[in-house]
């Protein structure tokens, strides 16, 4: 079963393997901000490719069905703006750039981070059995869920996003991003909340193959606001980096 099933004229049904860790009845951001950057990229003007994308995460977005709106904001030569929401849960900003075909030397940096040797390590205790977390194939490098600190995971989607279709490169990296703070949390799971108000993700390249990797840190005011900033790679090397604003609060 997808994250989304199709049920035409932009409405999907949500199935249980959107579920977020932090509310049985309610997604985790990962798919519903790939399922706007599938809105994105459908009406994107002809050789223009997404270069970054902001999500504002207004309330959680529930396990029901959703509306998927968007619309072209602004068109130049060189650069466009894309609107996508889900009503009245999540909006996204997208800034596309037109792509050329060799216009610079290619100088794309080696990786510096393998799969290779990554591992399967074991989840935070969660409330279900079904979620995005069994839809999502984790393997560490550095770090883990049950680890306080930075970390290094590689994500790869055992579900595809809409039911029958072949997930794009842009939304295998958007339904992974919003993973950044779990993977790198300072805080015990049990005691505090940490959930991202927005999600921004600027892309050099898009990912090739599967795996999309995440170098994740969180670093957390006493105020209760934090910040996880993630560099984003694939198995060729850097491709981007993802930033969360997160709310932090006991648990009550």
């Amino acid at each position: 079963m997808a994250f989304y099933l199709p049920l035409g004229s932009g409405r999907f049904a949500s199935t249980a393997h959107t579920r977020g860790p932090w509310d049985a009845g309610s997604q985790h951001a990962g798919p519903p901000a790939a399922l706007l950057g599938r809105a994105v990229e459908q009406i994107a003007p002809p050789g223009m490719r997404v270069a970054r994308l902001t999500f504002e995460i207004a309330k959680p977005v529930p396990i029901a069905e959703l509306s998927v709106e968007a619309r072209i904001v602004r068109q130049g030569r060189s650069v466009a703006l894309v609107e996508a929401a889900i009503e009245p849960f999540m909006r996204c900003t997208a800034l596309l750039i037109r792509a050329g075909a060799d216009v610079v030397p290619a100088a794309v940096p080696p990786p510096t981070v393998h799969l290779d040797g990554a591992t399967v390590k074991p989840l935070y205790p969660t409330t279900h059995d079904v979620g995005y977390h069994t839809a999502m194939d984790f393997r560490f490098s550095e770090g883990s869920f049950l680890e306080r600190g930075p970390a290094t995971a590689w994500l790869r989607m055992n579900e595809s996003l809409v039911d029958g279709e072949e997930p794009s490169p842009l939304t295998r990296v958007l339904v992974a991003a919003d993973s950044g703070n779990g993977i790198s949390n300072e805080l015990e799971l049990r005691s505090f909340l940490f959930v991202n108000a927005d999600l921004t993700v600027h892309l050099l390249r898009h990912p090739i193959g599967e795996w999309v990797c995440l170098r994740s840190a969180t670093s957390i005011d006493p105020a209760g606001i934090g910040l996880a900033d993630t560099a984003l790679h694939d198995q060729h090397g850097p491709i981007g980096r993802s930033v969360q604003s997160l709310f932090v609060a006991p648990r009550r």
